[in-house]
């Protein structure tokens, strides 16, 4: 029988407060009940391409170095499915995937649910003056094409966040969202894009995040280190796409990889707007591909961060690579030492 146990997460964002002093504020506080932890694994071979077929019994996972027993597992946009518990049968093939049941989805919900919820983060600073309908018609063309995907929503940021298109299932409605932004101000992208991790923390199942950004970040208060341990610890793939502008600052270029791959997703700088486009299809692609496994952590005293390791089994399948999340934080935690008070806009009218 494999153990279940609640796991309490708190991950608490603390506002400046006009004086100066720091004060709470609920409204900016996310509890995140962890009663399985969820992977999305992309496994690819040596040239980049992806690798279909695998099996759950293919895969290895090890949370601070405790073996754990893989519970659900999906292979693209497929349902997921949760497994039976193999421990008596000495190592040998995995029996038949079992259907999710009622009692499943009571304890956990996310197995109920098939593709992946995607937010689109678009930079409308004054750095997007420059190319900003071509960067609008790469991201109609992105939200076309997104097969598999449950929900997506549509923010835009500047200095402050303004969720466009709220999380949907209408395409046209991101769409319109998408043509009704417009470029000025400055950039407060760490700020914004903590405020997008937090909203999709509060979901289950399969989340990304998209960002589309045409250059640094100039006025956040966040660091980018509190927004990768978020995304971490609430099991959110952030991608980014940026331009030659921000390549051109070695600072930006470091920071965008850095958070694209501890979450287990992809950073892409663009020279032009095919590349954008290309950067745009490679995610879809992705999204499409990815391996979603959970497991229920089996006890450990590690109340701080933990860490994850998936690894394929079998000699034939070490030529292969394999990117997900590098693990979670249990305890409080908390998100900004320099904190920010946040402005955010009302979603535009349908």
């Amino acid at each position: 029988m494999t153990t279940k146990y609640l796991l309490l997460l708190w991950l608490v964002l603390v506002p400046l407060s006009g004086g100066g002093a720091a004060a709470q504020d609920d409204s900016l506080s996310i509890h995140v009940n962890v009663v399985l932890v969820q992977l999305n694994v992309a496994v690819t071979d040596r040239k980049g391409n992806y690798v279909s077929g695998l099996r759950p019994e293919d895969f290895a996972i090890v949370e601070d170095k405790i073996p754990q027993k893989t519970a659900t597992f999906e292979e693209g946009n497929e349902p997921p499915r949760r497994l039976i518990d193999i421990a008596s049968s000495g190592g040998k093939a995995a029996e038949p995937r079992q259907p999710v049941s009622a009692e499943d989805l009571t304890t956990n919900p996310a197995l109920g649910i098939s593709g992946a919820n995607v937010f689109i983060l678009f930079d409308t600073s004054n750095y997007m003056y420059r190319g900003f309908v071509f960067a609008q018609d790469a991201i109609a063309d992105f939200v076309r094409s997104l097969e598999g995907v449950s929900k997506v929503a549509f923010y835009s940021y500047s200095r402050n966040l303004s969720r466009v298109a709220e999380l949907t299932p209408d395409r046209s409605k991101v769409l319109r969202g998408v043509r009704s932004t417009v470029a000025g101000d400055d950039a407060a992208l760490y700020n914004c894009l903590l405020l997008t991790v937090k909203d999709a923390a509060q979901l289950t199942g399969k989340k990304a995040i998209v960002v589309f950004s045409n250059g640094p970040d100039n006025v956040s208060l966040v660091p980018p280190e509190d927004v990768a341990e978020l995304a971490q610890s609430t099991g959110t793939i952030i991608y980014m796409i940026s331009t030659r502008e921000a390549q051109e600052e070695p600072v930006s270029t470091a920071v965008f990889e850095r958070i694209s791959k501890v979450t287990g997703g992809k950073a892409y700088f663009s020279k032009s707007w095919r590349d954008e486009k290309e950067a745009f299809g490679s995610i879809r692609d992705d999204l499409a591909h990815l391996y979603a496994l959970s497991y229920y952590p089996q006890p450990n005293p590690n109340r701080g961060w933990r860490s994850i390791t998936v690894k394929l089994v079998g000699k034939d399948l070490q030529k292969y690579h394999v990117r997900t999340r590098d693990g979670y934080r249990l305890q409080q935690a908390k998100v900004s030492t320099g904190s920010f008070s946040a402005h955010e806009s009302e979603p535009a009218p349908n």
